[in-house]
């Protein structure tokens, strides 16, 4: 049992993992399994759309990305809501448009009606980004807060998989293509609706309550029920409440260099990233054009489950012993490194081993490492009052390069074949490996309140392991 005679903040930071810990990460990951699982599986379901709708490259391109779009206006606008009127308020307002959002795509009658329930899918999972994130980091200790908000993010390696298995299983079935590609997308709401009693009965962030609210033995109350007294606290007035307005959130000049380090970053890694795995069936159909439906994805199930779910593992595994920044500058020298060499290299687009092994290397490295430290730092560096609004903006402009790389992949590749678009995703993965250290601190093993650069009033000026930590930046 932890002593009570600490602060809340204290008790958080210094909690061991328990059993609290794990039924937040999974409340938080089945969101993150359906959004990987619903931006994914479009790729797939394309396949079964363009010959039965007759589908031009630009319609394409707008179902494959017009989802991404409107995440970025979700997680624009529910992060900046969840810093106005609390986390747990519209926690499961952005889950229920998910469920809705897939529903309605199942019964799409045409083209028109699929963009637009394909937009109202995509805006509930862009709200889900800030809101998962920042409540799984606000819940977490210090030492392994990195893991536990990895291991949130790390359900989606569940859904990139569950994909495929799902076309598979339809397939074999032999099922119409038209009843396939339905299932396919209506599979999509079941996971947010399961989760979704569990998310009204999360308690608010604790700190946002405390900190924000200025309900510290509220929040100290909540804590040791939610967790059954695995957090204990004095529940002590920690400092007055700091509500952050949007102008004074802009206004600082620090928020605003940690924009641009976990936007920019995140925009250049869902550019390479979105673009390619949406994209893998169409990658795989220009290296081995002969292959059949049953083969192509086959070969997409065989490179997300051999490749990228290790990488989540090993990101929930490693991430805190490496670094969170050190962790995404490797992982975005490696991708780098191996789309350059699938570029440059005479005849690798056409030589499907050597191809596989390499594409296969770059989906490992990107899951250990930016694509799960993309979404873990901005739920650190950003003070309370404006965290989910930070990490809302990151999120939004990563989904923003998401669009862009899903609707140009098609173009780029007509243009340049696979060596064009492995070479374009060199250059971007290059450049979010310059930015990644030039701008990004470090963010492993600091409490929340030093890494954001927040001071705290009356008892928490008398905790030396916080004032020392804010002396040393």
């Amino acid at each position: 049992m932890a002593q009570n005679n600490r602060s809340l903040l204290q008790a958080l930071d210094e909690a061991p993992i328990s059993f609290f810990h794990m039924r937040a990460a999974v409340t938080a990951g089945m969101g993150f399994f359906t959004d990987a699982y619903d931006l994914f599986i479009i790729g797939m379901a394309l396949v079964y759309l363009k010959p039965e709708w007759h589908l031009t490259a630009g319609q394409i391109g707008l179902l494959g990305s017009g989802s991404l779009l409107a995440a970025f206006f979700g997680a624009l606008i529910f992060g900046r809501l969840a810093d106005l009127i609390g986390r747990k308020t519209i926690y499961g307002l952005e889950a229920t448009l998910m469920v809705i959002g897939a529903l309605a795509c199942a019964f799409a009658p045409d083209f028109t009606w699929l963009l637009a329930f394909r937009f109202i899918l995509g805006f509930g999972i862009g709200g889900d980004y800030p809101m998962s994130a920042v409540l799984m980091s606000e819940y977490s200790n210090a030492k392994q807060r990195g893991s536990l908000v990895s291991l949130v993010f790390g359900m989606q390696g569940l859904g990139l998989v569950f994909g495929p298995v799902v076309a598979l299983t339809l397939e074999a079935a032999g099922l119409d293509h038209d009843i396939i590609w339905r299932i396919m997308l209506g599979l999509g709401a079941l996971p947010p609706l399961a989760v979704l009693y569990l998310r009204r009965t999360m308690p608010e962030s604790p700190r946002y309550k405390a900190l924000v609210r200025g309900q510290s033995e509220a929040a100290a109350r909540d804590m040791a029920r939610y967790s059954e007294g695995q957090i204990q606290s004095t529940g002590a007035s920690l400092q007055q409440p700091r509500k952050m307005t949007l102008r004074s959130f802009l206004g600082d000049r620090r928020n605003l260099l940690m924009i641009l380090g976990t936007a920019g970053s995140w925009f250049l890694l869902d550019y390479a990233f979105y673009g390619n795995v949406i994209s893998t069936p169409q990658i795989i159909g220009l290296l081995a054009p002969h292959a059949s439906l049953v083969q192509g994805t086959a070969w997409a199930l065989v490179i997300f489950a051999v490749a990228a779910v290790p990488g989540y593992l090993a990101s929930i595994l490693l991430m805190d012993r490496i670094g969170h920044r050190r962790l995404q500058m490797i992982g975005f020298a490696v991708m780098a490194i191996s789309f350059g060499v699938i570029a440059f290299t005479p005849g690798m687009t056409h030589d499907a081993l050597p191809f596989l092994l390499l594409y296969g290397a770059s989906f490992f490295f990107t899951e250990f490492g930016p694509n799960c430290t993309t979404f873990v730092i901005p739920a650190e560096v950003f003070p309370t009052g404006g965290r989910t609004t930070g990490h809302g903006i990151a999120a939004g402009i990563g989904k923003l390069g998401a669009f862009v790389g899903t609707f140009l992949f098609p173009f780029i590749s007509h243009a340049g074949g696979l060596k064009g678009a492995m070479m374009f995703a060199a250059g971007v993965s290059f450049l979010g490996l310059l930015l990644t250290q030039l701008v990004l601190p470090e963010t492993s093993g600091r409490s929340l309140e030093a890494l954001s650069a927040e001071t705290h009033e009356g008892r928490m000026e008398d905790d030396p392991r916080l004032v020392r930590t804010s002396a040393s930046r």
